[in-house]
């Protein structure tokens, strides 16, 4: 099956900045910057039917997960039945409108347009191969595929996953909890939503619609601090350089962001600084409040941790510790520090840079998981509403800690990580190689 890819096409690596020439993939193969190791594009097997597939099963389970009991909560012959919509009601119920909306975004409205999204690009890209056509790609259709590249990032439905089980554990010791069908159906669409992602790839699909429009003066071995090109983040394109503030990509139109450290430090310390400060109410009020027998207590993240470790729940103390204490504070450390060494610019050094996008990469990659916490509560306000015999109440600390996650992730998000790299650095080998399950390797 042949494909619009050109073999000396340049890509900008969007973590270290160097232009590499993309080499010709062959099924499970993918580039990787040979300065970095950063993947630039990857094409999987069957590189159409696979995604279409996985994406229409997980749409099927998505549907199931919302039509269906989620599941029951009885004791003492008073029982709950909730669905999984009835999470988010409830915490709008309790004036949590936020978290509510945030659980809806989440969990279903992002993971829905995002899997109809993939389902018609990966179609007509298909087209668009079996019957080449000389129409270009409709405006509305560039924006689409910028739509799903922008909110992958914010789909968490692996994350409400492990939250609804240590629900589970946290409270099958107080009553009998009954799994419906839309428990199962969401676990078999938490799997599928989680490969559908994985195989899909930006600058992959991109190459199906547009080729990469060659830039004059810029050639492989070139990068961001040679300032005669614009790399865009959304399409991976070399833009040339213009005196507009906030100029368009000339392939996707999506909006250009010119390498300036400065300005982005500073906004990625704001949002640090505001994660921070948000970080100390949200472990010191009381995350929810039980009710039993018409007596209420809070409970704060450290408190729920001790309880479960004092009932020998130890895996999941461990969890919650790690998850809601740990990563939100080794995160505020390790950006802060981050954002420290990179205020003093490039380290001469490449194998330091390489050091420092590693820790970024990782405290990036863990940020999400810190909304376990906040998942765990809306389960458990939806599922423990049994009058004042027992039930479950939000607390204030939950909207802090919702803060925390999303400010420190979107500081993340926003940081730059092109700054790690010297100025005056020059790098031989410019050509992509290609790594496969044997590690082949191919530079040019």
């Amino acid at each position: 099956m042949g494909e619009p890819q050109q073999r000396q096409a340049l890509v900008g690596c969007e973590e270290c900045g160097l232009v590499v020439a993309l080499p010709e993939l062959k099924d499970d193969e993918k580039s990787v910057c040979p300065r970095c190791h950063h993947t630039l594009v990857k094409r999987i097997a069957q590189p159409f039917q696979r995604p279409l597939s996985y994406g229409l099963a997980s749409l099927v389970m998505l549907v199931a997960s919302v039509s269906f009991p989620f599941m029951s909560f009885s004791v003492q012959g008073i029982s709950q039945e909730i669905t999984l919509m009835h999470s988010a009601e409830m915490l709008s119920v309790f004036q949590n409108s936020l978290l509510a909306l945030l659980l809806l975004l989440t969990v279903i409205v992002l993971p829905a347009c995002y899997l109809l999204s993939l389902l018609y690009l990966y179609f007509r890209a298909g087209q668009r191969i079996r019957r080449p056509e000389k129409k270009p790609i409709a405006f509305w259709e560039k924006r689409l595929c910028r739509l799903m590249i922008r909110i992958e990032p914010w789909l968490m439905v692996d994350v409400f996953l492990i939250g609804v089980l240590v629900s589970l554990i946290k409270i099958a010791s107080l009553a009998d909890i009954g799994l419906g069908i839309s428990f199962w159906a969401f676990c078999l669409y938490t799997m599928l939503v989680v490969k559908c992602v994985s195989m899909a790839d930006r600058t992959w699909l991109w190459l199906q619609f547009l080729p990469l429009k060659p830039q004059e003066g810029v050639k492989a071995g070139d990068c961001h601090n040679s300032q005669n090109h614009i790399s865009c983040h959304v399409c991976s394109q070399l833009n040339p350089v213009t005196d507009e503030k906030h100029g368009r990509c000339i392939r996707c139109h999506g909006r250009l962001h010119p390498y300036e450290p400065q300005q982005m430090l500073q906004r990625s310390w704001a949002l640090l600084i505001a994660a921070a400060i948000f970080f100390i109410p949200a472990n010191l009020y009381p995350m929810m409040y039980t009710v039993s027998l018409g007596k209420a207590e809070g409970s704060t993240i450290l408190g729920g941790v001790v309880l479960l470790w004092q009932l020998k729940s130890y895996p999941i103390a461990a969890v919650i510790f790690l998850a809601s204490v740990v990563i939100p504070l080794a995160k505020i450390i390790a950006l802060s520090w981050l954002y420290i060494v990179a205020g003093k610019g490039g380290n001469p050094d490449e194998k330091k840079a390489v050091q420092k996008l590693k820790i970024y990469r990782i405290t990036e990659l863990i940020g999400r998981w810190s909304m376990i916490d906040i998942f765990v509560v809306a389960i458990l306000v939806a599922l423990v509403q049994l009058q004042n015999l027992m039930a479950i109440y939000p607390g204030p600390a939950a909207l802090s800690f919702a803060c925390v996650v999303l400010l420190t992730m979107i500081s993340a998000m926003t940081f730059d990580p092109r700054v790690f790299w010297p100025k005056d650095s020059a790098f031989v080998s410019s050509a992509g190689y290609v790594n496969n399950n044997k590690e082949k390797n191919s530079y040019e």
